[in-house]
């Protein structure tokens, strides 16, 4: 557990003060209010300043600013795309969460024009977290067959 000033883990009841907050809550805290609920002031909580992001394809993000870029370029793309946390696994300060997505391919995403196709995809992603915040993240998901779903037409 690390002690960490958060909004109590997203426990929406309970006043900003600091409380504990475990690799696993942090790694499900990512995907419900980062992704699902857009929140991103949670990405510059919840990341370290130089932290790392490995991501499906071999880009790399580094630190907070770039990955809201990338988060908003694949919401521009994607815009109601939603994640369902599946399961999440923890081992001292590492968080693995298999996750689903579902979202509708309505603007140009990893450079393929809009098909308008309903998608479905899942993945996981895997967390290093040190002090309460994540200090490298590596995604990995099924991208080939996403992006023969979004090269479809309806």
């Amino acid at each position: 557990m690390f002690r960490v000033r958060v909004d109590s883990c997203g426990n929406k009841e309970a006043n900003m003060t600091t409380v504990e907050c475990s690799p696993k809550e942090i790694g499900r805290r990512w995907f419900e209010e980062v992704w699902n609920q857009r929140n991103v002031n949670v990405i510059t909580e919840l990341l370290a300043p130089d932290a790392r992001g490995h991501m499906e394809g071999g880009q790399e993000v580094v630190g907070a600013r770039d990955f809201i870029v990338f988060h908003q370029n694949l919401l521009k793309a994607m815009p109601d795309l939603r994640i369902s946390v599946r399961n999440v696994l923890s081992d001292g300060d590492d968080v693995c969460v298999h996750w689903e997505a579902t979202a509708t391919h309505t603007g140009t995403a990893f450079g393929i024009p809009s098909s308008g196709r309903k998608l479905a995809f899942n993945g996981m992603t895997w967390f290093r977290v040190d002090n309460g915040v994540i200090v490298e993240g590596w995604d990995c998901w099924n991208q080939g067959g996403l992006f023969a779903q979004m090269s479809q037409a309806v």
